[in-house]
C-alpha cells in the first residue's frame, strides 16, 4: 500500500503529490518509480523522484473530466521486468481556479459581469494572493476545451473598436495578470482588445502603464 498526498488534484493538474512508501516498498537507488493515472478514457505516466527513502514526490497530470482514477505504483530496474508495487485510487475534482476560469470565458463580452471584476479590483488583494490567482486560473483557462469561435472580445464581433468598453484584457492587466494576459494575448480578439478604450478611456496599455506595472507594459508594448 502506498499512499498519496493530498488525495485529489485540480483538473488542470500542476500540483505536487507526495507518495509514501510501506516499509516493503523501500528498495535500492538503482530502483526507478513512476506513477500511472488510469482514467475512464485517458491514461497518464509521471516521473518521481526521491524525497527521502521512505518518500517520493511528482506533480499531478491535467485530466480530461472530474472523476476518481486508479493509480499504480512502477517500479523499474534495468533488466528486470516493470513491476506495479502499489495501487491507490485518486481524484481529479474541479476547482475554484477553474470555476473562475470558466466564469471569465463566458463573460468576455459580457458589459455587467465585467463591471463586476472591477468592483472587485478596488478591494486590492494582496500580491501573494494575486500571484497565486495568475497562476492557477491562467492554468486552468488553458485546460479550458474553449468553443473554436470562443473570442476574447466576446461572441458578437460586429462591434466596432471604436465602442468603449471593458475588455477580459482590461481585467487581467488591472490585476497585473501577467500569465493570463500572455494567454489571452494568443488567443482570436486578444491583440484587438489592446487598443479598446473603456468608458473612462483606458486601453489595457493604459491602464498597465497607469498601475506601474513594467513587465506587463513592456509585454504588451512588444
Amino acid at each position: 500500500v502506498m499512499k498519496l498526498n493530498p488525495q485529489q488534484a485540480p483538473l488542470y493538474g500542476d500540483s505536487v503529490i507526495t507518495v509514501q512508501l510501506t516499509e516493503e516498498d523501500k528498495v535500492g537507488d538503482d530502483v526507478v518509480f513512476y506513477l500511472v493515472f488510469t482514467g475512464s478514457t485517458v491514461q497518464h505516466c509521471t516521473s518521481t523522484r526521491k524525497i527521502n527513502p521512505g518518500s517520493l514526490e511528482t506533480i499531478s497530470p491535467g485530466h480530461d473530466c472530474c472523476e476518481t482514477v486508479k493509480v499504480a505504483l512502477c517500479a523499474s530496474r534495468e533488466g528486470h521486468p516493470v513491476l506495479v508495487v502499489a495501487e491507490e485510487s485518486f481524484q481529479f475534482v474541479q476547482d475554484e481556479a477553474y470555476d473562475a476560469a470558466q466564469f471569465l470565458a463566458t463573460c468576455a463580452g459580457n458589459q455587467q459581469a465585467l463591471n463586476f471584476t472591477r468592483f472587485l479590483d478596488r478591494s486590492r488583494p494582496p500580491a501573494a494572493d494575486v500571484d497565486f490567482l495568475d497562476e492557477k486560473v491562467a492554468l486552468a483557462f488553458r485546460h479550458l476545451k474553449l468553443p473554436a469561435e470562443w473570442n476574447v472580445l466576446g461572441a458578437d464581433q460586429s462591434l466596432s473598436e471604436n465602442i468603449p468598453r471593458e475588455t477580459l484584457m482590461h481585467f487581467a492587466v488591472r490585476l497585473g495578470l501577467l500569465r493570463l494576459t500572455w494567454f489571452l494575448l494568443q488567443q482570436p480578439g486578444g491583440r484587438g482588445a489592446l487598443s479598446i478604450h473603456n468608458n473612462e478611456g483606458a486601453t489595457p496599455v493604459s491602464l498597465a502603464l497607469e498601475r506601474g506595472y513594467q513587465k506587463l507594459h513592456q509585454l504588451l508594448t512588444e
